[in-house]
Order: C-alpha cells, then sequence, then structure tokens
C-alpha cells in the first residue's frame, strides 16, 4: 500500500531526520528509473503452464528478496563481492540457507554468483542498500513482513466481499494497525513510503512547473516532503501544508531541512470535513488511491470550494492503461483492493470521479516513476 504525501505522510513517526544521502555506487553509475510495468510479462515462446508458474512462483522469490532486505545482504556487499560463507557469519545465518536464497536471487539478476560460492551486486541489487538514493530496501521489507504477508492469504474474502482483508485479518482498518497499535510496523511503513518518495518526488518536479504559481498546497502531505521538495525548486513560491494536527507537529523540521520554512503556512485539520486553504495549485500524492469514490468526492468537493476559477488541483497516483497493456499499477491495484480498500485507476475514471466532485479534468502528464499527474480545474 502507498499512501499520502511522503507516501504516508500522515504517518512518518515523530523521529530525527534521516541525514542526507552518504551512498556511493560500488562500481557503475547511478541506476535511473525506468517507466514501471507489471512484473508479469512473459516470453510469448513459454509454454502456458510455464507461464503460469512463472507468476505464482514469485512469492518465493518475494520472500527471498525479504529476506535479503532483512538482513541487509547489500549492505554488506557495498564494498565488493564476498562469499555466502562471509554472508552467513555477518547476518547470523546458516550457510547453506543463505546461499540458496541469494542463488536464486541471482538467478533473477538481483545479485550475481561468482566462482567459489561467492555474491555481488548488481545494479538491482545495489538498490537494496539503506543508503540508496532509490533505495527500495525497505519497501521489500514492509511488502514481506509476516503482518502484512498474511493479508494477501484474505485476498479471496476481498474478492467475494469487496471489504479489505486486512480489516478482518487484523480485526481493525490498516491505518489503525501502522498508527496506533503496532509501531514497529509503522515505522517500517513509514520508512518504505519515505524511500519510495525520494523516487518520484524529481520525477513530479522535473514534470510540472510550479514556478507560475504564488501558493501551492499540499493536501495531507504529511511532513511535508513533495511541498518542501517543490518550494526548494521554486524559490519564489509559498506554501501551504494542510494535515492533521498531531502530524503537522513534525512538518517545520522537514521544512528547516529544505530551507523553506519562512515560506510555509500550516493549517490543521481533517479533509472530509473542511479543506479552508487559499492557493494557486493545490496536489495530494497517493491520497486519492486509498479510497473509495464516496469519499473521495468529499474530500475533493472541499477542495473544490476554496479554488478559484483558475486555481488548479493536481492528483499524483498511478494512471492506470486501459486493456492488457501492463504496468505495475495494476498490480498496486491489488494492495489498494487488500490494505485500504482504495483502488487505483484509468484515467476515464479519474475523469468520472471528477466531474462527480464538480471538477474538470484539463490533462494528464506522465512523469518518469510509477506516478502520474492529472490535473484539473473547476467544472
Amino acid at each position: 500500500m502507498i499512501r499520502g504525501g511522503d507516501m504516508f505522510p500522515s504517518a512518518i513517526s515523530r523521529k530525527k531526520l534521516a541525514k542526507p544521502n552518504t551512498y556511493k555506487p560500488y562500481g557503475g553509475t547511478m541506476s535511473t528509473t525506468p517507466k514501471p510495468v507489471a512484473n508479469n510479462e512473459q516470453p510469448a515462446n513459454l509454454p502456458p503452464p510455464v507461464q503460469v508458474m512463472n507468476i505464482v512462483s514469485g512469492a518465493f522469490l518475494a520472500q527471498a528478496a525479504y529476506v535479503a532486505a532483512k538482513i541487509g545482504v547489500a549492505d554488506i556487499l557495498a564494498d565488493g563481492p564476498r562469499t555466502a560463507e562471509f554472508i552467513a557469519v555477518a547476518t547470523q545465518t546458516n550457510e547453506d540457507a543463505i546461499y540458496r536464497v541469494l542463488r536464486a536471487l541471482s538467478a533473477s539478476g538481483v545479485f550475481t554468483e561468482t566462482e567459489g560460492r561467492t555474491f555481488a551486486n548488481t545494479p538491482a541489487s545495489e538498490t537494496l542498500r539503506t543508503d540508496h538514493p532509490e533505495s527500495t530496501r525497505y519497501m521489500t521489507i514492509w511488502m514481506g513482513e509476516p503482518e502484512h504477508w498474511k493479508v494477501y492469504c484474505g485476498m479471496i474474502e476481498s474478492v467475494k466481499t469487496g471489504n479489505p482483508a486486512w480489516d478482518s485479518v487484523h480485526g481493525e482498518p490498516v491505518f489503525r494497525t501502522l498508527f496506533e497499535t503496532d509501531q514497529p510496523l509503522g515505522d517500517i511503513f513509514n520508512k518504505a513510503m519515505t524511500s519510495f518518495s525520494n523516487v518520484t518526488i524529481p520525477a513530479i518536479i522535473d514534470a510540472y512547473d510550479f514556478s507560475s504559481a504564488g501558493t501551492v498546497a499540499d493536501i495531507a502531505g504529511g511532513y511535508g516532503h513533495l511541498l518542501g521538495a517543490v518550494l526548494k525548486a521554486n524559490p519564489g513560491v509559498k506554501g501551504v501544508l494542510f494535515e492533521l494536527p498531531h502530524v503537522l507537529e513534525g512538518a517545520p523540521e522537514m521544512m528547516e531541512s529544505y530551507g523553506v520554512a519562512d515560506r510555509v503556512e500550516y493549517v490543521a485539520g481533517s479533509f472530509t470535513e473542511s479543506i479552508p486553504v487559499a492557493a494557486d495549485i493545490y496536489f495530494m500524492k497517493h491520497i486519492i488511491h486509498d479510497w473509495y469514490d464516496d469519499k473521495n468526492e468529499t474530500i475533493l468537493r472541499n477542495i473544490r470550494e476554496n479554488m478559484t476559477d483558475d486555481a488548479k488541483l493536481l492528483i499524483l497516483d498511478a494512471i492506470l492503461p486501459d486493456g492488457n497493456e501492463p504496468h505495475f499499477g495494476k498490480v498496486l491495484d491489488l494492495e489498494m483492493l487488500v490494505s485500504p480498500g482504495g483502488k487505483e485507476r484509468t484515467a476515464k475514471e479519474f475523469e468520472a470521479l471528477l466531474e462527480r466532485s464538480g471538477l474538470k479534468l484539463t490533462r494528464i502528464i506522465e512523469t518518469k516513476s510509477l506516478v502520474g499527474i492529472v490535473e484539473a480545474v473547476k467544472a
């Protein structure tokens, strides 16, 4: 599940902000982020049963990647290749078992095996390093944690009822679990969402021109990770961060880290009640996909109420292509199904949602990340 400004902005725990990245690639250059696609593309010449088995056995590799991320294998290999014996000692694991896990991952391009049961990082496994600027380590851990993983065993219930399996598996909604009941799991989730933002935010800023706005407003933006980045890139723009009161307590430190604290106003409230914010551009990152249409219509109408005729609203979410075209958002949509109970949407679905909310879709902008930009104005 991916939510909120900092991916789960409203969720980030009140801890000291992470220090700037000190990542230094081991050999080669930093990878770029390709346009995301689903992982279900199969070579056309594979027999149909093999195609199916490749998909269902993906669960094995997902857990193998979780293990490697959890025990920090990529960090251990940051300075160069290491033997399975060395890795086992460093991670306090069984040598033969960790060898088999890394062998399977290496066959898929995550790590590479050389002579003497020795392993090294690849461009893919480099992203499992904690200090990588596009780190996938905590996202991989979040996806594989038992409390999250077992929710997928309840997908059949979600299919039968349309309700998120998380609620029945854990006896409460996902956000209550993450932000109230299970703090360790919530901390992992927060780190995962923050690292994901480190990839998507530069792509958003690169794709959209905010410079003409006098004021921009980040709605449900958590500590304001995106807002801070937008303001830093646009020195002449002021910002408003709208969030729940307890979340805003941690925002000033984030704004200080971006050097934009003097240009930010904080407004506390709940987006389902009212959004008393005036701005030229409003944006919401990974908010709309968390909810079904009825709640989203309430949120969007609350924003519309304070929009001028010239103001713009940006919805920053995955935009699903029609038909059978692969896109990672179609897989992420299953996470929305079983966890928060929301959904990813096509351009037509966004257009219909906006129309019901008194808004009009003006254009859709692709970025070099999973996130697309849906721009709208008052109808």
